[in-house]
């Protein structure tokens, strides 16, 4: 299975080319949030150095976030483009378990991505023979309180850490489009639904809907 993944999620715009689980070729840009620009070059480029067009993918995998929310909606317009002109199944992976692929090492995995001002994306995950699975669903907390949550909950048991929501403890910090195709492909083979909806994971609101809102709320008063 020709697998052709798109990550738009941060400021690296990343496109993989996979044949099931093993990498074909992979491209990544790091040019900051310009993807409506780059993506399309990059994509042209990476089909013509595979020897490959659209016709010939037979699964599409998109990171849905969180992340950058214009970044994430290029991804996921792009996908979704793709799949409803040439009836390619499609499938969205969250930026917090393409992360946790980043470890390999059977236990529990705590994914998070920096949302600033002592803000992070969360999720954790347990890796057992080789099988991701989720335990605490994706939320938006403070540092402290994932912190506080995972000293009272699990203490008792040994946690790998990665992302740079939790810099001083992770490491592995890269957000790697190879394994975007790994998840997606496994999602594939376990739980893909044909009806499912590619929807961006949004965590929390966009700053300026935030600003409006309070903006209105000083209006009120």
């Amino acid at each position: 299975m020709k697998i052709l993944c798109i990550d738009t999620s941060s400021v690296l715009c990343g496109i993989s080319i996979l044949n099931d689980n093993n990498l074909i070729k992979k491209v990544e840009l790091n040019n900051g949030l310009t993807h409506s620009e780059t993506l399309m070059p990059l994509l042209k480029q990476l089909l013509e150095e595979c020897k490959l067009t659209l016709n010939d993918i037979d699964l599409l995998v998109c990171d849905i976030g969180p992340g950058s929310f214009t970044g994430i909606r290029i991804g996921i317009a792009t996908v979704k483009a793709f799949s409803d002109s040439l009836s390619i199944p499609c499938i969205g992976i969250s930026s917090l378990e393409v992360l946790a692929y980043n470890i390999k090492d059977d236990g529990l995995i705590c994914s998070t991505i920096d949302c600033k001002n002592d803000n992070c994306y969360f999720a954790l995950y347990e890796l057992n023979n080789g099988i991701y699975k989720i335990i605490e669903e994706p939320r938006a907390d403070t540092v402290k309180n994932i912190l506080d949550f995972l000293e009272n909950k699990y203490s008792k048991q040994i946690i790998h850490f990665v992302g740079d929501g939790l810099t001083e403890k992770s490491t592995n910090n890269t957000l790697s489009v190879e394994n975007l195709g790994i998840a997606g492909f496994r999602k594939y083979q376990t739980t893909y639904k044909q009806s499912e909806e590619i929807l961006p994971l949004y965590l929390k609101k966009p700053q300026a809907q935030r600003q409006l809102e309070e903006k209105l709320k000083g209006c009120v008063k």
